[in-house]
């Protein structure tokens, strides 16, 4: 099934979406490849606990997330990590303080329409006396989770899912 049925070059219908990457226009010769899409995740340990958000919207809505978002033009991953971290959760994290961990390819259907990503996963320390203040249109709340006690089952992403089980390993 395509999610595109007109070209918006020339707004024929005689198009192609070769599996939700390449859309190729047959009357005007456009062509678009969809390429992955670049996103981070940041495990923040403390005390034996990683840090989770419970999601407040879709995809994956009331399931458990790590802090992260998509990485906007120009910018690095660190500074993605920064940004979101501060715009999600009130927290102030320098780009230099995160510590690549390892990268893992994601299905992300977000109104309808499915989004190929490339989630990178950082880890960084809690910061001291940080306290935490939740952007509530992304965030419902958040959970210490002991890393023996985590449910992977309970992770809304399966990328996150796979490095979370690597991490506590």
């Amino acid at each position: 099934m395509s999610f595109f049925k007109f070209c918006p070059n020339c707004s024929s219908q005689n198009v192609e979406f070769e599996n939700h990457r390449r859309f190729e226009c047959f009357d005007c010769g456009m062509v678009y490849f969809q390429n992955v899409a670049a996103a981070v995740a940041v495990i923040i340990e403390k005390d034996g606990r990683i840090l989770f958000t419970v999601r407040n919207r879709e995809p994956k809505l009331g399931m458990l997330d790590l802090p992260g978002g998509f990485t906007d033009p120009d910018e690095t991953s660190e500074e993605t990590c920064a940004r979101e971290l501060k715009e999600e959760l009130n927290l102030d994290i320098s780009p230099a303080h995160f510590k690549y961990f390892k990268s893992q390819p994601n299905d992300y259907l977000y109104k309808g329409i499915p989004y190929k990503t490339e989630d990178l996963v950082f880890v960084a320390k809690f910061p001291e006396d940080a306290e935490l203040k939740l952007e509530k249109s992304e965030i419902q709340s958040i959970k210490w989770i002991k890393k023996s006690e985590i449910n992977l089952d309970e992770i809304g992403f399966d990328s996150l899912r796979k490095a979370v089980k690597e991490y506590v390993e």
